[in-house]
């Protein structure tokens, strides 16, 4: 029986950093991975490195989010280097479009909530003002402002992904796809992890960072995380010359050139991944106003994912009291938190102390909760 320091279960973007930061560290490493027919919410990652939507309601959220986004031109190097190509991470500046006098009035009072948790970058602009910070952009005349974040910004999420595999398996990780977990048992001070193709590692410690299949994975180290999946549907559009300068919360031009135009939100318990023409039209005709010279541009392709959402829509990470040296790590940010996950997350994991940004994101707030949101 092959033993390991560490083994984390799923191979999406959370469970990858984390595996590519405990192998960096000097820690034997198993990322188990179900396989590509896995429901994997990276399938879905829109790109943002986004601090400015994030821990309203929960202000220890919005902290780990800030330090993941300080934290991340170092990461960004890393992955670079490691993908062999550029994971086009862009601290531009983000923002958030307001396209009626309604919008504009929630997103102030947003605006105003954030403030008061300690995000003190965050600010509101006005169409004069937008103008004057994206000069030669076409924005359409619905455009009354928008909240703008200087910290914020975007990269390619696939690049990331693949940066941080390549680091994994550099640092002597493993990667094994191919099955998914059946069971977790102590074994003589380690714990086993049988798979449903019969075969099995031992290890140290185990984090559960298995997205949307986490809550069954979870409950057999004893913990109660429940994780709904929400859909999330993407477009891309063919390349364009340089129009929008600057990323939005559902509207970006990517490195490439391709407008990327998301996402829903659909919460209805289903784990179906097919796309919806009207969902795909919503989403467009919105896109439209902000930027109506993107209307002619051709759709390359269209796709939907599925994103692990707990019932207050925040992280949820701990270790199990009754299996010390089991840990779970979900949320549906992946590629903002990948800083944070692949450092404190990852060295807390290997010294069986959670960080405490971490700590204040325990599962057992769930207790009596039954709604699903999304931040």
């Amino acid at each position: 029986m092959e033993r390991f320091d560490v083994a984390v279960i799923g191979g999406g973007m959370v469970g990858t950093a984390i595996g590519y930061g405990c192998a960096a560290l000097g820690a034997r490493v198993a990322v188990l991975d179900e396989g590509d027919g896995a429901l994997r919410a990276a399938r879905g990652n829109f790109g943002l490195v986004w601090g400015q939507s994030k821990g309203d309601g929960m202000p220890a959220y919005g902290d780990w989010t800030r330090q993941s986004i300080r934290l991340w031109p170092e990461l960004a190097a890393r992955v670079s280097s490691l993908a062999g190509r550029d994971v086009h991470y862009r601290a531009t500046g983000g923002l958030g479009f307001c396209l009626d006098e309604q919008e504009l009035e929630a997103r102030t009072n947003f605006v105003r909530r954030r403030h008061n948790d300690g995000h003190a970058t965050l600010r509101m602009l006005d169409r004069r003002e937008l103008r004057e910070l994206m000069p030669g952009c076409p924005l359409g005349p619905e455009v009354l402002g928008a909240s703008f974040d200087p910290a914020d910004g975007h990269a390619d999420p696939l690049v990331l992904l693949q940066g941080m595999q390549a680091g994994l398996l550099r640092a002597g990780g493993q990667h094994r796809p191919g099955a998914r977990v059946t069971g977790i048992e102590g074994v003589a001070g380690f714990w086993r992890v049988a798979r449903a193709d019969g075969s099995a590692v031992e290890a140290r410690r185990v984090v559960v960072a298995a997205g949307v299949a986490t809550t069954p994975i979870a409950a057999m180290v004893g913990l109660d995380v429940p994780v709904r999946p929400v859909r999330g549907q993407n477009i891309v559009t063919e390349r364009l010359d340089p129009i929008l300068p600057l990323p939005a919360s559902a509207l970006r031009q990517t490195g490439d050139g391709t407008i990327q135009i998301g996402v829903t939100n659909e919460d209805d318990g289903s784990f179906e991944i097919a796309t919806t023409t009207a969902a795909l039209a919503r989403m467009a005709a919105r896109a439209i106003r902000v930027l109506p010279a993107i209307r002619t541009a051709r759709m390359n392709r269209a796709w939907a994912a599925l994103r692990p959402m707990t019932p207050d829509g925040f992280p949820a990470y701990a270790e199990s009291g009754t299996h010390p040296g089991c840990f779970v790590a979900t949320c549906h940010s992946g590629v903002t938190l990948a800083a944070v996950h692949a450092g404190p997350l990852a060295a807390g994991i290997l010294a069986g102390r959670l960080p405490d940004f971490a700590n204040e994101m325990h599962p057992e707030r769930f207790r009596g909760m039954t709604h699903v949101s999304s931040h």
